[in-house]
């Protein structure tokens, strides 16, 4: 009796330490890219960032390459069951003239995912 209550146990917190990490493996991909200006923080899906080489040396390279990009802002917001989150903010077009950094952009909140 007292092994199955500690195997219990014992899943129940694997699962909780296993369940954000399977939450995260389907999210978007978040990368902060540095202006003269500012920064913007930008959300790709895995068909996006494999088309723009996969990392953000790819995304850099991508867009010195077109001169452009138009991609998902993305900002924390608060979510309907009262948590924070980042999500969709618009669509924004990234000029490569100005931009002189990109870098990948990690957080502890859930990312949604864009259209």
């Amino acid at each position: 009796m007292i092994r199955s209550a500690r195997f219990v146990a014992g899943a129940a917190l694997a699962a909780s330490f296993l369940a954000p990490a399977t939450l995260s493996a389907s999210a978007e991909t978040l990368f902060k890219i540095i202006t003269e200006k500012d920064d913007i923080v930008i959300g790709l899906n895995d068909a996006e960032l494999k088309e723009l080489g996969g990392d953000a040396g790819g995304i850099a390279k991508a867009l010195a390459a077109r001169g452009s990009l138009t991609v998902w802002q993305y900002a924390v917001q608060q979510g309907k069951d009262g948590e924070r989150e980042v999500a969709p903010r618009q669509k924004v077009g990234v000029l490569a003239k100005a931009s002189l950094r990109v870098e990948p952009y990690k957080q502890p909140f859930k990312v949604l995912p864009h259209e």
